[in-house]
């Protein structure tokens, strides 16, 4: 993955909608019958990526939004630090993470079963 553009302020309402709507399909199709679903924040050009496993949202991950929808930067939750830490690239399910959104949703239920 590479950052392709210039540094975006934040995610465009377009990029925020359809983002919302991969998260939703995802859930459909990954996680329905686990009662489990992951869910979207954003906050400037940051996606957080959380889990409700049926006890409360936890982070998960944190995409940077590099300009377009299936090229993000990747940060990890590590709850030893309690942050994000995009420099981790030892973790269960690292080689899932594509760029996309789907494939850091893919590499948090290799991280955090």
């Amino acid at each position: 993955m590479t950052n392709s553009g210039a540094m975006h302020k934040s995610i465009p309402a377009n990029v925020k909608r359809e983002v919302e709507h991969i998260v939703e399909q995802f859930n459909r199709e990954h996680l329905a019958k686990q009662n489990r679903a992951y869910s979207a924040r954003f906050c400037g050009r940051y996606l957080y990526i959380d889990r409700d496993d049926g006890v409360g949202a936890s982070p998960i991950c944190r995409l940077e939004f590099w300009g377009t929808i299936d090229d993000w930067g990747f940060a990890i939750y590590k709850y030893s630090s309690n942050s994000y830490d995009q420099n981790e690239h030892r973790f269960p399910g690292d080689e899932l993470f594509d760029g996309t959104v789907q494939g850091a949703m893919h590499a948090g239920l290799h991280a955090y079963p």
